[in-house]
């Protein structure tokens, strides 16, 4: 049997299964791709328009990886991939201005370019956010300045006005006294990429629920694993006692209800060209264990 190959996504649970062995109690054989990770953060500076949903569709070379709910969902009907349906997660995310900025309230982003990942995360927790306080006319996004440490860089740097952010960056922003202009949270979920044998599936997950455990009851033992993706360049500024858990993985359903109001509520704003979600239903589209085995 061939390794089972894990793309880690910028959240603590798997280098916490590897640390404490979770993954070898699981007799899971396995190997990490770290496609994302770059010491120069190059990487994420992707150009115009291409974020997560691209990566899905160029083809991801992993069992398993993660991104937004809403991107999965898509990709997932479109046949780049199957939703793991077993579990979701969510994530802290937020909109940051530099404290210069003179940005005070999200009333005062309206018409002001907010930096997002393009149909990643951020893109659709951004509109989520921001429809609370501005017309949809009013929320404008920009869409060409990468991933999320490319975004980063550029808010610390002073190339863009606003970031939406979340992992090790929501926090660092917050440690270098970053205005927090607007708290945002996403889910996502996992993406099942080829034909992996069910039982690998079943181990990774069942790694990940214990690392959940230690992460919920110690979490200042773990946050030092944010700076194994951080770009070099700010590693010895990181002080990750400020830093908190991040992600959080739900042992729930992802379901059919979920699947669907996420599909409508993307088809109401136009996120895809043409409306495009792709034609594959809940059944088809998701990796549900009791199918699969």
């Amino acid at each position: 049997m061939e390794k089972f190959v894990i793309a880690p996504h910028f959240r603590l649970h798997e280098w916490v299964a590897e640390e404490k062995g979770y993954f070898a109690d699981e007799e899971l054989d396995y190997v990490f791709n770290e496609s994302l990770l770059s010491k120069g953060g190059k990487k994420h500076d992707l150009g115009d328009k291409v974020g997560a949903y691209q990566t899905f569709e160029a083809g991801r070379s992993c069992d398993v990886s993660a991104a937004c709910h809403w991107t999965v969902n898509v990709a997932a009907a479109s046949g780049h991939g199957k939703l793991y349906a077993d579990a979701y997660s969510v994530s802290p995310c937020a909109i940051y201005v530099h404290p210069d900025s003179g940005i005070k309230t999200p009333d005062d982003l309206a018409g002001v370019p907010i930096s997002v990942g393009y149909q990643s995360g951020s893109h659709y927790s951004t509109i989520q956010a921001m429809e609370q306080y501005l017309g949809r006319d009013q929320i404008n996004l920009s869409y060409n300045d990468g991933l999320l440490f490319a975004r980063m860089e550029k808010l610390i740097d002073g190339d863009v006005p606003a970031a939406s952010l979340f992992s090790g960056p929501y926090y660092f922003l917050d440690q270098l006294g970053f205005r927090k202009l607007l708290d945002t949270t996403f889910m996502m979920a996992g993406m099942i990429t080829g034909d992996p044998d069910p039982s690998q599936i079943k181990k990774y997950y069942a790694a990940l629920r214990r690392a959940q455990c230690d992460i919920d009851l110690r979490p200042e033992l773990y946050t030092h694993y944010y700076k194994r993706e951080f770009p070099e360049r700010f590693r010895d500024q990181m002080d990750v006692r400020y830093f908190g858990p991040g992600e959080r993985i739900v042992f729930e359903k992802y379901s059919e209800l979920m699947f669907n109001e996420s599909r409508d509520w993307v088809s109401e704003r136009d996120i895809f060209p043409d409306g495009d979600l792709g034609a594959n239903s809940y059944t088809a589209a998701t990796y549900r264990l009791d199918a699969a085995e």
